[in-house]
C-alpha cells in the first residue's frame, strides 16, 4: 500500500489553467513554442504531460538531437536517480559548444519529472527531433532544416498513434505557417505536420529573465513584456496569422542555467 501511494504522490500534476479544456480538443499533437532558457516553460510541458498521462499514453517530444535518444532511453530505464544522472554525463547534453538554454536545469527537471511518471505506472516517454547535423549542406538553406525536424517530429505520432504528443521547441519551430519576410526559412517544423492533427501554442512573453544567447554571448538577458502581464494559462484563438493556436501565459520568466548532473535537482 506505501508504495501504490508513494507512486500517486509522485504522479500528482499541477498543470496551467486551461489544461483540461485543451486536452480536450481533438488535435494529437500539441507543440508548446518556447523562448529557450526559461524555468517556466520546461515546467509547464512536464506538468501538462503529467495531466495528459492521466488520460492515455504520453509521449514529450523535445528539441534535442535525434543521436542522444539512446542515452535517453537509459535515462529513464535507469534504477535509481543517480544512475539516471550518470547516463547523462559525458553527452551533448552537458559538453556543448553553445549554451543556448535548451539543455537547461529546467530540463533536466523535465526529464526527471517524465522518469518519475514512468517510474510511477503512467505509460509516457521521450522522444528527441533535432536533426543530428546542423549543417545543411552547401545551396540548402534554413528549410531543409525545418522539413528534416518536421519529419522526426512526425515520427513521435507515427511511432505511437495511440498517444497524445507533448511537444517543446523553440517557438519559430513550433510556428504553424511560414514567414513571408523569411523566405528561406519555408514552413517551420510544425507546419509539415498535418494542420487537423497539430495544435501550436506560443508562450507569451510577460517580462522577466531567459538563458539564451544574444549577439555578444550566452546567458541571462531579459526578456520583453509584449503580452498581458496579469494572464495566465492556455488561451486560445488564433495568434500570427494562424502561425499558432494560442498563447500559454506563464507570467514573468526566470531564467535557467545550463544543467548540471552532479547537483541534480
Amino acid at each position: 500500500m506505501l508504495g501504490l501511494l508513494t507512486a500517486a504522490a509522485i504522479a500528482a500534476c499541477s498543470p496551467p489553467e486551461g489544461t483540461s479544456a485543451l486536452l480536450e480538443r481533438p488535435e494529437r499533437v500539441i507543440m508548446i513554442g518556447e523562448l529557450h532558457g526559461t524555468a517556466e516553460a520546461p515546467r509547464a510541458v512536464g506538468e501538462i504531460a503529467c495531466a495528459a498521462s492521466e488520460q492515455g499514453p504520453v509521449v514529450v517530444a523535445l528539441e534535442l538531437e535525434d543521436t542522444l535518444q539512446p542515452k535517453l532511453d537509459a535515462f529513464i530505464a535507469a534504477p535509481d536517480e543517480a544512475s539516471a544522472l550518470a547516463t547523462l554525463e559525458g553527452s551533448t547534453l552537458i559538453n556543448r559548444a553553445v549554451q543556448d538554454g535548451r539543455t537547461s536545469q529546467a530540463l533536466l527537471d523535465l526529464l526527471m519529472r517524465v522518469r518519475e511518471l514512468k517510474l510511477s505506472g503512467r505509460d509516457i516517454g521521450l522522444h528527441l527531433f533535432q536533426p543530428s547535423s546542423l549543417s545543411r549542406g552547401e545551396g540548402l538553406d534554413q528549410a531543409w532544416y525545418e522539413l528534416n525536424m518536421g519529419y522526426l517530429l512526425s515520427q513521435a505520432r507515427q511511432g505511437r498513434p495511440d498517444a497524445r504528443v507533448i511537444g517543446l521547441a523553440g517557438n519559430i519551430h513550433a510556428r504553424k505557417t511560414a514567414f513571408e519576410d523569411y523566405p528561406d526559412l519555408g514552413v517551420p517544423a510544425a507546419g509539415h505536420l498535418p494542420a487537423r492533427e497539430t495544435l501550436s501554442l506560443k508562450i507569451a512573453q510577460q517580462g522577466g529573465f531567459a538563458w539564451n544567447c544574444s549577439q555578444d554571448a550566452c546567458g541571462v538577458n531579459p526578456s520583453m513584456a509584449s503580452y498581458d502581464a496579469e494572464a495566465r494559462g492556455v488561451i486560445l484563438g488564433p495568434l500570427d496569422g494562424g502561425g499558432y493556436d494560442g498563447v500559454l501565459a506563464l507570467g514573468p520568466w526566470t531564467a535557467s542555467p545550463p544543467m548540471d548532473v552532479k547537483t541534480g535537482r
